[in-house]
């Protein structure tokens, strides 16, 4: 699934090329996880604004007519990716969005049709604002303190690795960077949130911080198809620490790295490094 990284690096590949472009016409495929809830027809003629992110949502900005305002919230799904050219070859069996403009096509390929393109007003009503109402803060908010962590994560009993996955703390630590974040804090992932002491929230919100700063400027990770709008895959999976090495020797202290299950996710950790 792509992941923050992987939809901020798929937002800076596209969104200054498409700034100001007027819509042309839009195509929709197949149905995909929420309809639209808008007649697309009717946007023929309005122009894009600046492309902003929120967790794992693009937020496309549209202004119409006599200062009409709205704009389409796009999700990548399971295994969702976006391009943008001038020219594009015909939609395929998994393209299942275009939005022609003057200054190039924007197309959603999503072979699981997991993702999502919703219409709304602003981002503060109708759909988009159910979909955002549960997120915590991205990760270079400054209000992300360790004691904001560490106060959200009291009395919880969920493990640490999953309190971090469910995306209401922070949102943008996905599998594989949770899995690094926690072997960088030293912190077990299988320690219950709510054991987890201050001090090592704080360096939790640094390491989740470094982690995603690292991803973003190696273009994201690509395990499987993700592609960035200009069709470049992303590198960070090739110098992981723990994750997808089980059974490797730590790059740390040569421990055989684990695995675990937690909550259907694979979790690799160095049971020498992480402490509980």
């Amino acid at each position: 699934m792509p992941e923050l990284p992987e939809v901020e690096v798929t937002r800076l590949s596209f969104a200054d090329r498409i700034h100001g472009a007027e819509v042309v016409s839009i195509h929709m495929g197949k149905p995909l996880r929420w309809p639209v809830g808008h007649d697309v027809d009717e946007l023929q003629g309005w122009r894009v604004g600046a492309v902003t992110r929120r967790g794992k949502y693009l937020w496309l900005p549209l202004a119409g007519p006599q200062a009409r305002q709205g704009g389409l919230l796009i999700h990548l799904g399971m295994s969702g990716s976006l391009a943008f050219s001038p020219r594009l070859p015909l939609a395929g069996a998994h393209d299942h969005f275009d939005m022609v403009t003057t200054l190039g096509t924007l197309r959603l390929t999503d072979p699981r049709r997991f993702g999502a393109v919703v219409w709304g007003t602003s981002l503060q009503e109708g759909v988009p604002a159910k979909l955002l109402a549960g997120l915590g803060l991205e990760p270079f908010d400054p209000a992300l303190s360790g004691a904001y962590v560490h106060a959200r994560l009291a009395g919880r009993r969920v493990s640490i690795k999953q309190a971090l996955l469910a995306g209401d703390i922070i949102v943008g630590a996905g599998n594989i960077y949770a899995c690094e974040a926690l072997f960088r804090a030293g912190i077990d992932p299988r320690l219950a949130a709510g054991r987890v002491s201050r001090p090592r929230c704080e360096r939790l919100v640094r390491e989740v911080q470094a982690v995603l700063n690292q991803a973003l400027a190696m273009g994201g990770s690509s395990l499987k198809d993700f592609k960035d709008a200009h069709g470049s895959q992303g590198h960070f999976q090739l110098s992981t620490q723990v994750y997808g090495r089980e059974g490797q020797p730590c790059r740390v202290c040569a421990t055989p790295v684990r695995r675990a299950v937690q909550g259907q996710r694979s979790t690799f950790f160095c049971p020498s490094c992480q402490k509980r």
